[in-house]
């Protein structure tokens, strides 16, 4: 978890970017990325349809 919140810190820190997190089939790893870090968030995220092993995160700075 902590490579994930020092990952997304790290990108958001040089500006707008698009991240895919590979989480596998873990739904329990997907809901602790979700609780733990994006939700509350200024990032948006969703999982694409195509491939339900990954979270695409999102950031643009205005």
């Amino acid at each position: 978890m902590e490579k994930v919140k020092d990952t997304l810190a790290e990108q958001q820190h040089k500006g707008s970017f698009s991240l895919t997190i590979i989480t596998g089939n873990s739904t329990v790893l997907q809901q602790r990325i979700f609780d733990e870090i994006l939700n509350d968030s200024p990032y948006t995220y969703y999982i694409p349809s195509w491939n339900l092993g990954q979270i695409v995160v999102e950031y643009i700075e205005l």
